[in-house]
């Protein structure tokens, strides 16, 4: 067998642990009665607060297709409403209703939850260090992603 790179090494296995850990979320959250897409949803209207459509379909690298649906699901079983923007009619935004309030409290104790377990005995400092790294290569491939957009 052929000796790979360090940075091919690394690369991969950040890809299987984010699929990983990926699947270990989805487990957790679907053992709680919710599917991924809106266990994550909830959290990060939780986290934002009210936002559009368009901004959480960012937010979660949905296509706005796909947020549509998962959206009008989350509606009718009353995670989420949408509500009229003050400032612009057209636009609506999403804002979690009681319950989903309730639901994204569930969604963040299973990943505090999951983190204990992860990270328990992790130096505090090692995980600072691998923040910084991961910061690093994200800004990285920042740079690499403008500089595609810019060349077309």
């Amino acid at each position: 067998m052929k000796e790979q790179n360090i940075d091919t090494e690394f690369l991969e296995k950040l890809t299987k642990l984010s699929r990983k850990l990926q699947t270990v979320f989805n487990q957790q959250v679907t053992a709680v009665g919710l599917t991924y897409p809106r266990a994550r949803s909830l959290f990060v209207l939780a986290k934002r607060g009210q936002l559009t459509q368009s901004e959480l379909a960012l937010e979660l690298q949905l296509e706005q297709a796909t947020v549509v649906r998962l959206v009008d699901r989350m509606e009718e079983i009353g995670l989420v409403e949408r509500k009229p923007d003050p400032t612009d009619r057209r636009i609506k935004l999403l804002i979690l209703t009681p319950h989903g309030e309730e639901q994204a409290g569930m969604v963040r104790k299973v990943a505090s939850d999951m983190r204990a377990q992860v990270f328990n005995g992790i130096d505090t400092a090692d995980l600072k260090k691998g923040e910084l790294l991961l910061d690093e290569i994200a800004d990285r491939l920042e740079t690499i992603s403008d500089l595609k957009l810019h060349q077309k």
